[in-house]
């Protein structure tokens, strides 16, 4: 099995709506959760569009910021850019880089402040 298979895996089980951009903000892939949540602005058919498309020019500009930031260093790879206080959440966005260090894409991480509420190991 390609060790693909097991990403997408991964992130189609996440709770959090996962979004991942290439370098030129073209959107690749979006789970489950994520179709879902922008289901107004056309859900799964917005793979392949430009992210920016969905955003208002002070956050393309700090999309813009972040991206510089990112190829300033390899180290550069995650910075804190706001708190949902309706959802009790932080989001930060997340540099995704090659083997080799180069930037090429980016995603939002989205952690969420609330306690799991379901019991350990629930099986039923």
């Amino acid at each position: 099995m390609e060790i693909i298979q097991f990403f997408k895996s991964l992130l189609d089980e996440d709770k959090s709506a996962v979004v991942i951009c290439d370098i030129n903000h073209k959107i690749i892939y979006m789970n489950p959760v994520a179709c879902q949540k922008y289901s107004k602005r056309g859900g799964e058919a917005l793979v392949g569009s430009n992210l920016l498309k969905c955003h208002n020019s002070k956050s393309i500009e700090m999309i813009h910021k972040v991206i510089e930031w990112f190829k300033l260093s390899k180290e550069n790879n995650r910075i804190y850019t706001s708190y949902n206080e309706k959802e009790n959440k932080d989001i930060y966005m997340i540099a995704l880089r090659s083997e080799q260090g180069d930037l090429i894409g980016y995603y939002e991480k989205h952690e969420y402040r609330n306690r799991e509420t379901e019991p350990f190991y629930k099986f039923d």
